[in-house]
């Protein structure tokens, strides 16, 4: 049944009390059977009566359940809020939530009136601006972007061949969830790896558990500022989508700088379609919407793919539907070589 407006209005209740549960690490301190308020606030660092509400709100949301009086669980749903499961929801729902980001949707009225991204801070920042300049914040986006990316790694390199490449240099972000499902795919080619020094750590294990960590290198490197040349194919995933028609471009044209005549660049990228079907909408629209307030990027359709694309002198040969694990159909391959 679809909500009525004022069920609408109200979703920033249940948004703080899942943002709240993730970031005090109220699921992990009810991991191990079912503690009483007061152990919970002792495990948390909270007011004992406050966390007792709290629960309380958690199992009308469905995540926790209540045994007595006092004493609570987690539901299935309730342990994706853990931190130490597979397929975590914690990092997402922490990202989702983080103060710059609610701010910056505090901002909206303006974001419609202007164009401009949501302002998370009195100078201006945009709410990703803020994540990227906090260590604990981009550690919390990299990991979310890693656990998104294994939504559509492996449907990646089921449906597009990397064999032939030599060298794959990727710049996704994702903590080499993305580039390590290609090379299982695909036994020939090596990749270079470009990220941010703190997310090392991170992409090597990844890298490491995969078995292809002998096949990478990694380098510090940022798609924006400069792209060395030498690959076979560049690999760029929702890198495109978070940036201006403008800066977008650039992006694009270091890319085109970097390519020699037949390398490939590798979009992987929601493909809008010109018209949204309804039940479509949250993947779309709401992805769109959120995009624009968050960083002032924008999703695009086919044809605005192309313009930005010629812009930047290259030129899209095809676009490929990549499956899912859950379904989602919005992720594209966008393949493109340099315009002749």
């Amino acid at each position: 049944m679809t909500p009525s407006p004022r069920q609408l209005s109200a979703g920033y209740v249940p948004a703080q009390i899942l943002y709240v549960t993730a970031e005090l690490g109220i699921a992990d301190a009810l991991a191990d059977g079912a503690p009483d308020s007061r152990t919970v606030a002792e495990r948390t660092g909270a007011d004992p009566a406050a966390v007792r509400r709290l629960l309380r709100a958690l199992v009308g949301l469905g995540v926790a359940v209540q045994h007595d009086a006092d004493r609570f669980g987690l539901t299935e749903f309730g342990e994706l809020l853990r931190s130490d499961v597979p397929d975590s929801a914690r990092d997402d729902i922490v990202l989702s939530v983080t103060p710059g980001l609610w701010r910056a949707w505090g901002d909206l009225k303006r974001v419609i009136q202007t164009g401009a991204p949501g302002r998370a801070t009195d100078d201006g920042l945009t709410a990703r601006e803020v994540i990227m300049r906090d260590p604990v914040l981009g550690a919390s986006w990299r990991a979310g972007k890693a656990s998104s990316a294994k939504e559509f790694a492996d449907g990646v390199g089921k449906v597009y061949d990397f064999s032939g490449f030599g060298t794959i240099a990727a710049y996704c972000g994702d903590e080499g969830t993305l580039i390590a499902a290609i090379l299982s795919s695909a036994p020939g080619p090596r990749a270079v790896v470009y990220d941010r020094p703190e997310a090392f750590e991170r992409t090597l294990a990844t890298l490491t558990a995969a078995g292809v960590a002998d096949r990478c290198e990694l380098q510090p490197g940022d798609v924006a500022e400069s792209v060395p040349a030498g690959a076979d194919a560049y690999l760029l995933s929702h890198i495109i989508r978070d940036h201006t028609d403008d800066k977008a471009v650039a992006i694009l044209r270091n890319c085109r700088a970097a390519m020699a005549a037949n390398s490939r660049l590798l979009l992987v990228e929601t493909v809008m379609p010109a018209v949204i079907a309804a039940e479509h909408s949250a993947t779309y629209g709401l992805t769109d919407l959120n995009n624009l307030v968050y960083t002032g990027g924008t999703e695009r359709d086919e044809a605005e793919y192309r313009a930005l694309l010629a812009a930047a002198g290259l030129e899209l040969v095809s676009l490929t539907d990549v499956p899912t694990l859950n379904g989602l159909p919005n992720y594209n391959i966008i393949d493109v070589v340099a315009a002749g």
